[in-house]
């Protein structure tokens, strides 16, 4: 086994499992994903380490316990399409891929969204497609969707996105309000989206999403 397959396994076995994530398809996709190759090039060596990894100014690619809890909140079925906002070099994207029948990804990086597609390609993940574009305006076009993972953090509400998600389907992101935040789970009923509290979490509120007050139908 490779330092980094053994550095994959201690990840879940001490990061995932102990923070109460149970759910096989995250624990199988977490073990089979191969996070390093998502990772930085300078950064590759920490992939596996309890902490957010840097892609850029206000970019960050989520820790491994709170991308997992998340990953929990979107309760993601095997029959489900989902869209991937701001998924940085893709890891984000091969995960749910593997839990999903199909991803839509939307990276605001030109750079970051051809890198992913290249690396998606080479790891064979064939269900699954990165753009470059707008986070906070997704992918109407291939919607709606199951769900919506957001690869940071929100100011609000993301009512932007309402439109793009199915009945009864859940938006997970992380919602800050000054320095303090928490993951949450907004759920579609009808034409409201309510807001389910998963964890206290923080991460950088992504370009699109810094206030509530931007966000319209």
């Amino acid at each position: 086994m490779s330092d980094f397959a053994k550095s994959r396994v201690a990840m879940v076995d001490r990061q995932v499992r102990p923070s109460d994530v149970t759910s096989y398809p995250i624990i199988e996709a977490m073990l089979k994903i191969p996070r390093e190759r998502y990772a930085p090039a300078a950064l590759r060596a920490v992939a596996y380490a309890d902490a957010p990894l840097a892609l850029g100014p206000g970019r960050e690619m989520l820790d491994p316990r709170t991308f997992a809890k998340m990953l929990d909140g979107a309760d993601i079925g095997p029959d489900d399409l989902v869209l991937d906002l701001a998924p940085g070099y893709g890891y984000s994207t091969a995960v749910i891929a593997r839990m999903a029948a199909a991803v839509i990804a939307i990276e605001p990086s030109s750079e970051m969204a051809a890198a992913a597609t290249e690396i998606l390609n080479a790891e064979e993940v064939d269900n699954a497609i990165v753009s470059e574009g707008e986070p906070a305006a997704g992918d109407p076009a291939h919607g709606p969707y199951d769900a919506i993972f957001i690869n940071g953090a929100v100011g609000g509400t993301p009512k932007s996105l309402l439109s793009q998600l199915k009945e009864g389907g859940k938006i997970v992101a992380i919602e800050m309000e000054g320095a303090n935040g928490k993951a949450v789970a907004y759920i579609r009923n009808g034409d409201q989206l309510y807001s389910r509290p998963l964890f206290n979490a923080t991460a950088p509120v992504l370009p699109g999403f810094e206030v509530a007050e931007e966000f319209a139908l």
